[in-house]
């Protein structure tokens, strides 16, 4: 066979089919920059001119309507015939779940024993690399998904919103300067996620102070972490005050470890979410997780009042 470019074609079909740059990139899990070198890589490869951006919709030409017609009609009898191999050759109902890894260390995990002491016959295979959404490739059946939604052609359903708010380790407080007031920050080490881009306005320490009328201002340091799982870390030890996002802290809330030293709370632009492949959920296995998910954000604890007992 000619060693066609696959990742190339898989990204103009997509394209082609969603009519956006931008929504192939999140189908794809890859950034649109990435999306935009493939299609300019099969192009050049091809010598045609596949697609027309524009500014509210991407357009394809006819070489490259004729090209997505056939990708989609040889990966989709590809795809079939694996998924038949695999469910042909499979012997257990393990669940693969790919999620970003600060959800997963601080809302699934300490979750997910009680979901395999209730299901022992379900194993649950935890991955929080980002590629490992891409469904088609079998490494994940679920997958939690953070931002804004339109995930076309999947099934995609709310799990949980999101809350943000200052938060520190209790000690911070006890023997470092005071954090009575908004104003108090200036003396403290500010922790914060570095966000990637995508749609929706990331809850950013400038947009809980927007969003709640708060003047911020110029902390002592700023220091800012790759993974949302590591603010929350630095939290938990002192390091600073961290702007908490209401899933990945409210353990913590609960249990003391950390507070809130103010009241101001900020409603974020994003959302986690459940996805999958739109036929998933008829598997008894993957349905019983996914409900069990919804159930456990249901019963996620209301956040706590401030605490101020030092």
């Amino acid at each position: 066979m000619r060693q066609l470019p696959y990742p190339a074609l898989r990204v103009v079909e997509a394209v082609v089919r969603l009519r956006s740059f931008s929504r192939a990139a999140e189908e794809m899990g890859m950034t649109q920059s990435a999306v935009s070198q493939h299609v300019r890589a099969l192009e050049d490869w091809t010598g045609r001119r596949l697609l027309i951006r524009g500014r509210r919709a991407s357009t394809a030409t006819e070489d490259g309507e004729l090209l997505a017609a056939a990708i989609a009609e040889g990966i989709g009898r590809i795809g079939a015939a694996i998924d038949h191999l695999q469910k042909k050759s499979r012997t257990t109902t393990t669940i693969n779940i790919a999620c970003p890894p600060g959800f997963a260390v601080n809302w699934l995990f300490p979750r997910l024993l009680n979901f395999d002491m209730d299901h022992p016959d379900i194993p649950v295979s935890v991955s929080t690399q980002p590629d490992d959404v891409l469904f088609e490739t079998g490494r994940a059946d679920v997958a939690i998904r953070y931002g804004t939604g339109g995930y076309s052609g999947l099934h995609a359903e709310r799990l949980l919103g999101e809350r943000v708010f200052p938060v520190c380790a209790p000690a911070l407080i006890a023997s470092g300067p005071r954090l009575d007031a908004a104003a108090d920050l200036a003396r403290h080490t500010l922790l914060a996620d570095i966000h990637t881009t995508q749609k929706g306005e990331p809850p950013t320490w400038e947009f809980w102070a927007k969003e709640t009328g708060t003047s911020l201002p110029k902390p002592a340091r700023m220091r800012r972490f790759g993974q949302s799982n590591l603010t929350v870390q630095a939290a938990l030890q002192g390091a600073g005050v961290a702007l908490g996002r209401e899933p990945l802290v409210i353990d913590a809330l609960c249990s003391g470890r950390l507070m809130r030293p103010f009241p101001e709370i900020a409603v974020s632009r994003l959302f986690y979410w459940v996805v999958c492949p739109l036929r998933a959920l008829d598997q008894p296995h993957i349905a019983e997780f996914v409900g069990w998910l919804r159930r456990e954000a249901a019963r996620q604890a209301p956040l706590p009042d401030l605490r101020r007992e030092l």
